[in-house]
């Protein structure tokens, strides 16, 4: 089992940035897959950024490319998204996730149900 505690959230102006963290525990993250998620009130929860732990390998949905970006540190087994220049379409709340597996395409990674663990999310909020 893996347990996945996101924080780093809060209130910031457009314009502005905001780093997310995601500690694991439980297990090392070693052969998996994290990524971050939203979900906006009234919307579909949209996928944002994932990174192969292994490699270091990663991808960025289309909405937030060039601002956003996804990282990790193994010693202290967290996961990190650094978002410059919010929006405020960007307020949601964020989700860390990992899944115990390599996934490799956007026809996978993109999607929440192939992702076996998820935090209990954090919230950001983007003023205009």
């Amino acid at each position: 089992q893996v347990q996945l505690v996101e924080s780093g959230g809060g209130l910031v102006q457009a314009g502005g940035s905001l780093r997310l963290s995601c500690a694991a525990s439980g297990r090392t993250l070693s052969s998996y897959t994290m990524a971050w998620f939203r979900q906006a009130p009234g919307k579909e929860r949209e996928f944002v950024a994932t990174i192969r732990w292994s490699s270091s390998s990663t991808a960025y949905g289309d909405s937030v490319k060039g601002r956003f970006t996804i990282s990790r540190d193994n010693a202290k087994n967290t996961g990190y998204l650094q978002m410059n220049t919010l929006k405020p379409e960007d307020t949601a709340v964020y989700y860390c996730a990992a899944a115990d597996r390599a996934l490799l395409s956007s026809a996978y990674y993109s999607r929440g149900t192939l992702y076996d663990y998820w935090g209990q999310g954090t919230q950001v909020t983007v003023s205009s």
